[in-house]
């Protein structure tokens, strides 16, 4: 079941994704050092990407070509990239290089002219797009139709193809392969979105935003059709596939991951006999990821699974069609229906997943089952996507994930348990409005572990009559409901008080854990953030010399594993539009940080020159240092971080599926233990804040071993 190969594909490793899991296994820098490259080829290439440079400059100034910039961008961000950090990995790329400039030169040249000639142009091209993240220009690969014209009357079909693991794949390769190839899989009639994915992690973290913010910018251009978006991928690109499927239920018309992996635990190894498992609160933190866990949302999404008969990574599929036969639990539908029906034809609450077998390969497709699974996509594209699905089952375990069609999901019990929603937007089998005495009843909701929650039916889609007021019935409770809009549009919010559900308004204020302000630490990088650099004398030279280290791989592993430059500023350089706009990362401690002595009394955590005192420990300041995650108290709804960028480190880069948070909202670390490619230092405190963002009076446990 484990991938014992050294081939290009999601894991690279010394051997076995279990026997990587040891303490022996050498660390390797990803991506690796470069070949020397000859001055001349270096100093021409240098020159021309400086020329580029000054001609993007000047379009700059130009406001009606500055939605277009990227475009030209990345030409000569690629090639300056691969020549300032060493990663012309093969002399080869020297000659793409020179013809990503040339490519760059011309789009520059006829951006001045308004002439974009790729903005008509078919086959495979190039764009790009200003991240929201760290505001670097990052590429994709785009596909375009030959039926495509800018006049175009029809909306198309959306394709997107997650890549494989390429420890070697720097912009420059990823740029020349998009202009080269349509690649895997290129259906006609359809656009397909190759994204870059910020390079090799899984299409996790900073790699999952560059899928959406690259999506957007297709939009921006296309006309693409929001009901026939598929999800696809292989190897690396399979277990994004099983993530984004899995995650964002709502957004796919169908999903086809092929190989990869689809959790954590099992395809490393982490229990075999012998071996130390990780600690509790990054087993718990695998639920951020692990595909298995939500294996119930592919109730929405219609999934064909590929796996080459011989492959080792056929353990993805294999462990997701488990998880999808022992979903267990019916819903209110289903138990309904199953009391009408004859016992024969009562349903179980499980799916069975189709899975495409390619017979006799190894990790690969092969003809006939590219073939099968074509057939099998083209059909439902041909249907799409149903916009608002009359039942809609859903299961998450963080309001990081927190939307399936139109059920939003706003507050948990607890983070990292299972959270699920069955919602049907009427109670009856026929779409119209049951009657229970004189209660008209529309949406029928049960939930588990759900405090808060949102239903939004888009304009056109509600089947209520906008005359008549009607009840919802969540967990039981009748709960008036707002009336449909004339527009047949209709949203209500709804929270849990005192065990019984009630009509919300549209904030009840409060700190509380909310989308995108739920942690863990790494919930930061997800979104704008500004690294707030120490000015002034530190309370102790351990803490602080061991910050600023933390500090400096920081800023060199965003850039390495993110491909991006993580904005900096020093403390009395922060401004109130970094603080309206950013989650504020803050190095150093209160006598060398002036925004974090600042924010310091509003948190859970006190630190002087001699205590750190979090969830009730103390510890010494002098070789003690905090770390945690938690709204701003300078702006609620942005993050602040102490000392910590991103927690996975240099050993977790060897395996994707490893590339896991590392640290829970909270921890102290004892800096006098030195810091590894493994960990931060040693950490001798963990744990999560509860739904309020206070310590939580008990540790969480990790999952049971498989």
């Amino acid at each position: 079941m484990l991938n014992r190969s050294l081939c290009l594909c999601l894991v690279l490793a010394a051997s076995d994704p279990a026997q990587a899991q040891g303490p022996a296994e050498k660390i390797r820098p990803i991506p690796p050092p470069g070949v020397v490259v000859p001055e001349a080829d270096r100093a021409a290439l240098q020159a021309r990407v400086e020329a580029l440079g000054r001609r993007i400059d000047g379009l700059r100034k130009a406001p009606p070509f500055r939605a277009l910039l990227p475009d030209v961008e990345v030409f000569a961000v690629a090639v300056d990239t691969a020549l300032r950090y060493g990663e012309f990995f093969d002399l080869k790329e020297v000659a793409a290089a020179r013809s990503l400039l040339e490519e760059g030169e011309k789009r520059a040249e006829a951006l001045g002219r308004v002439e974009p000639p790729w903005n008509a142009a078919t086959g495979p091209i190039v764009r790009g797009y200003v991240s929201k993240i760290d505001g670097s220009i990052q590429p994709y690969g785009l596909v375009v139709p030959k039926s495509y014209r800018p006049d175009s009357p029809h909306r198309f079909r959306l394709d997107v193809w997650c890549h494989g693991r390429g420890e070697t794949l720097g912009e420059v390769s990823f740029l020349r392969q998009r202009m080269t190839s349509v690649g895997e899989f290129a259906p006609a009639d359809a656009f397909v979105l190759h994204p870059y994915g910020r390079f090799c992690n899984a299409n996790k973290f900073a790699g999952e935003v560059d899928l959406f913010e690259a999506l957007d910018d297709v939009r921006s251009h296309y006309p693409i059709d929001d009901d026939r978006l598929i999800m696809r991928g292989f190897s690396m690109g399979g277990a994004a596939a099983w993530q984004f499927a899995t995650h964002f239920p709502g957004v796919w018309a169908a999903a086809a991951p092929g190989a990869g992996f689809a959790e954590s635990a099992d395809f490393l190894g982490v229990f075999r006999e012998g071996a130390t498992p990780p600690p509790w609160y990054e087993q718990t933190l695998w639920r951020l990821y692990d595909s298995t866990g939500y294996a119930g949302n592919l109730f929405n999404v219609p999934t064909v699974a590929y796996s080459g008969e011989k492959d080792k990574q056929k353990q993805a599929a294999d462990l997701m069609a488990r998880a999808l036969r022992e979903l267990g639990g019916q819903s209110p539908l289903q138990k309904l229906a199953n009391g009408i029906l004859a016992p024969e034809l009562a349903e179980d609450g499980n799916i069975d997943l189709v899975h495409v077998i390619g017979a006799g390969a190894g990790h690969n497709y092969t003809p006939e089952a590219r073939a099968e699974i074509n057939r099998r996509l083209d059909s439902i594209a041909r249907k799409g996507r149903d916009p608002v699905p009359a039942e809609v089952d859903f299961t998450t375990y963080t309001l990081r994930y927190n939307t399936s069609s139109w059920v939003q999901v706003d507050g948990l019990a607890r983070h990292w348990e299972r959270a699920r929603v069955n919602a049907q937007l009427c109670s009856f089998f026929d779409g119209s409005m049951s009657m229970i005495g004189n209660d008209r009843l529309g949406p029928d909701v049960s939930t588990e572990n759900v405090t808060a929650l949102t239903l939004t039916v888009p304009p056109g889609y509600a089947p209520f009559d906008p005359r008549k007021a009607f009840k919802a019935q969540i967990d039981g409770d009748v709960v008036l409901a707002p009336k449909a809009g004339s527009d047949r549009s209709w949203t209500a919010r709804f929270r849990k008080v005192d065990g019984h559900w009630i009509l919300a308004g549209p904030d009840e204020g409060g700190l509380a854990k909310r989308h995108g302000l739920q942690g863990p630490i790494d919930d930061a990088f997800y979104d704008a953030f500004l690294m707030v650099r120490p000015t002034g004398p530190a309370l102790n030279e351990p803490v602080d010399a061991w910050s600023k280290a933390e500090l400096a791989l920081a800023l060199d592993r965003w850039r390495k594993q993110f491909r991006g430059q993580a904005r900096v500023k020093d403390d009395k350089d922060v401004t109130e539009a970094d603080v309206a706009d950013c989650n504020l990362v803050l190095w150093g401690d209160p006598g060398s940080n002036a925004v974090l002595a600042k924010v310091l009394d509003r948190l859970p955590v006190k630190w002087d020159k001699d205590r750190v005192e979090i969830a009730g420990a103390t510890h010494d300041a002098k070789t003690h240092a905090p770390i945690l995650i938690h709204p701003n108290p300078l702006n609620p709804r942005r993050y602040v971080v102490l000392n910590s960028g991103f927690t996975y480190r240099e050993f977790d880069d060897l395996n994707n599926a490893r590339q896991t948070p590392k640290l829970p909202d909270f921890a102290v670390v004892d800096v006098a233990v030195p810091a590894t490619p493994r960990g931060h230092g040693k950490v001798v405190q963990a744990g999560f804040f509860d739904e309020s963002w206070k310590p939580r009076a008990e540790e969480p446990r990790g999952p049971a071993r498989p």
